[in-house]
């Protein structure tokens, strides 16, 4: 195994303009989660990249008619799994009003943070363990096409992919500078009131009214929340009745319900699951459910500890590590007793906002981090 030395961060700085440019490809081939098309073209130019870079080709597996690749290096089951997604929040014709560009101290353009500096980052990482001699037998780096979806099709294949790995490195953006070592998990319900419909002008009193059924419980709603365990059950997208004289007989909220620990998923899912109407004849229905587990900060530890050390010896400077409100797939991968580490991809803000980018000077310490890790646990020193 080559040395964790700073000849890694050489070799990053060395192929800078290399993994910009691999960026810039992959922000301009534009790939909304929704659009499945959109999606398989984009895991095409990125199997294309990788068998430029790596000379390796990346296997495509639809599941559901959208296109997942993953890219394994040997036969058995992967020791070290690389975690990255190539769909984006946004709508086709955004890169029109919003083109990629570089000026020498961010990058720009739909997706460019969220994630795809993080799975070009990854490509050149393996490419410069190639380089150094480095055997990449049990690598896997897996690119997922529906992670801002939530994951549905993509989630079993990662859990499988990961099984018996000994580290999950998950290319998200980091927090600032810092690595993500905790997660919340996310909750997604829909909270439904059905009442009785009547005109509200000749017999209104005939009607029952769903809206003020649904009115009624977003109070209860929101105290399901506990701001000393970090739980927050938020009601966000509602909508009552169809025309304006008539007592509406539907009502619904969707709530946003995301928790730090299993215990306190559980507790809100029972409880939102038991929520009742004030209203005399009207019924609560509720569909949705867990998303994504939480991610435990037990679950970085030692990764973390191991990132500290690989940064110190490559002269990168500080790493520090935070926890975050949002999900990722790591959140999988670390309720499954994987160690993940998360926020290994681009350091700069904007996911999912018109700010989005992603600052230039931390892109090769980075990714020299990255292959380190990769590194150091294809290979684990041996006990004692």
């Amino acid at each position: 195994m080559p040395a964790i030395s700073p000849a890694l961060l050489e070799a990053a700085e060395s192929r800078l303009d290399q993994i910009i440019a691999d960026i810039q490809t992959l922000v301009e081939v534009e790939t909304p989660s929704d659009d499945k098309d959109a999606v398989a073209e984009g895991a095409a130019v990125v199997a294309d990249l990788m068998a430029a870079r790596l000379g390796l080709e990346a296997e495509p597996v639809v599941v559901d008619d959208v296109t997942h690749l993953r890219l394994r290096v040997g036969t058995e089951k992967p020791k070290v799994v690389v975690i990255t997604h190539q769909d984006t929040v946004w709508p086709t014709g955004t890169l029109a009003r919003k083109p990629f560009s570089n000026d020498g101290e961010a990058l720009r353009g739909p997706g460019v943070f969220d994630m795809l500096t993080g799975l070009a980052m990854a490509i050149h990482a393996a490419k410069m363990l190639q380089e150094a001699g480095h055997s990449l037998y049990g690598l896997s780096i897996m690119v997922t096409g529906d992670e801002e979806l939530g994951s549905v099709t993509s989630r079993d294949l990662l859990l499988e992919e990961s099984s018996e790995a000994r580290a999950a490195f998950v290319m998200e953006g980091a927090l600032d500078t810092s690595l993500k070592v905790a997660r919340k998990g996310t909750s997604n319900y829909t909270v439904a009131v059905h009442g009785v419909a009547a005109h509200a002008g000749l017999d209104p009193e005939k009607g029952v009214n769903a809206g003020i059924g649904l009115g009624l419980l977003l109070p209860e709603i929101a105290e399901l929340g506990d701001t000393s365990m970090g739980t927050t059950v938020t009601p966000t997208v509602m909508r009552a009745g169809t025309t304006t004289n008539t007592v509406p007989d539907y009502a619904e909220v969707v709530i946003d319900a995301r928790a730090t620990t299993i215990a306190e998923q559980e507790r809100v899912d029972e409880q939102i699951r038991a929520l009742s109407s004030r209203v005399d004849g009207a019924e609560v229905e509720v569909t949705g459910g867990v998303n994504r587990p939480p991610m435990e900060r037990s679950s970085s530890d030692v990764l973390f500890d191991r990132a500290q050390q690989v940064a110190a010896a490559m002269n990168i400077g500080d790493i520090t590590g935070e926890a975050v409100g949002g999900a990722s797939d790591g959140n999988f991968t670390a309720a499954a007793g994987i160690p993940t580490l998360d926020g290994m991809g681009a350091c700069g803000a904007g996911a999912h906002a018109e700010h989005e980018h992603a600052l230039v000077e931390h892109i090769a310490p980075r990714t020299a981090l990255l292959a380190g890790l990769i590194a150091a646990h294809l290979d684990p020193p041996a006990a004692g």
